[in-house]
């Protein structure tokens, strides 16, 4: 490998979440992914076996917490507690999707906040450190007592976009909570931005009020940083064709693409969803309209960073 990474002390293992991903970031350290294996016992218990010395390594798990989350959340937890009996000196999570995390404060009486649960199982587990991107919640930092690092997706997006050179773009964001990051998106892209004021009035189910700016005759670009079951973002594209706009892009970090989300995406108004590999998309929502983009250099960065001791910080922009 010509841009072998030659640190033995460096080690990078994948589970079942996201293993294209977890190649990727290999390949682009210059390391070989660990050796283990993650197999289950005939009633469905986990068993993982570590197939080589992690004595004093900086050892680095990639996996995200997508569906199934409660299994991948569960071998990750088991992988920290082999790593950290097999004397590993950093436990690091990668973690480029952080399941539960839109469980994070209390919305209604006598609900969890399973966000904070995830944090507190991964630091009872043993892990030093979490590497993640794009929290829905920023303030999930905060839910933890050890090293948190938390990427962005905006960069790799915005930059997709620019390489278009679209006419006229504005930057919308499908609701208020997402402003922050359409202003992200609108400084690097040099663009306004919009707002599409909507009410939900149920989980999963998102009602389009009105928009927030002008958008007559211009290619509108949403940016979420998850696109679940795709409500919100096809009504939010076809409210603004309805109102003006030429064209309609749409993009976001984590694809949860669940339920009826393929198929809503495919009838919409959305000429082209970008999104990013923090997700692992099966074959069957491969389809036209969406464009995967790498997070594996940006990822692969971070944990030389780390493990040399070197500021990550600029990365974070």
């Amino acid at each position: 490998m010509s841009n072998q990474y030659l640190d033995p002390n460096l080690k990078v293992f994948s589970l079942n979440s996201n293993l294209n991903l977890a190649q990727e970031i290999a390949k682009s350290i210059g390391v070989e992914l660990g050796k283990c294996s993650v197999t289950r016992f005939s009633d469905g218990e986990i068993q993982i076996n570590i197939e080589e010395s992690i004595r004093g390594c900086d050892v680095f798990v990639i996996q995200s917490t997508s569906a199934p989350v409660n299994e991948h959340i569960m071998e990750l937890l088991i992988m920290i507690d082999a790593l950290k009996r097999a004397s590993a000196k950093t436990i690091n999570i990668v973690m480029p999707y952080y399941g539960y995390a839109r469980q994070d404060r209390k919305a209604r009486a006598r609900e969890p906040i399973t966000a904070k649960l995830v944090a507190n199982l991964l630091e009872t587990a043993g892990a030093t450190r979490v590497i993640t991107l794009d929290l829905h919640a920023p303030q999930i930092q905060g839910f933890f007592d050890i090293l948190i690092d938390h990427l962005m997706g905006v960069p790799i997006l915005a930059d997709y976009f620019k390489a278009k050179n679209l006419q006229d773009i504005i930057i919308v964001s499908p609701d208020h909570g997402g402003v922050v990051r359409a202003r992200k998106m609108a400084d690097r892209l040099k663009a306004p931005i919009a707002i599409i004021d909507k009410r939900r009035p149920r989980p999963n189910v998102a009602e389009v009020m009105n928009i927030v700016g002008n958008i007559e005759g211009k290619t509108a670009i949403l940016i979420d940083d998850i696109i679940d079951t795709a409500g919100t973002i096809t009504l939010a594209a076809n409210a603004l064709v309805e109102n003006g706009a030429a064209e309609v892009y749409a993009c976001c970090t984590h694809p949860v693409l669940s339920g009826p989300a393929i198929e809503r995406i495919r009838n919409s108004r959305i000429k082209e969803l970008v999104v990013t590999n923090t997700i692992a998309l099966s074959e069957d929502k491969k389809i036209d309209k969406i464009v995967e983009l790498s997070v594996a250099p940006l990822i692969g960065e971070a944990i030389i960073r780390v493990h040399e001791e070197q500021s990550v910080s600029t990365l974070f922009d």
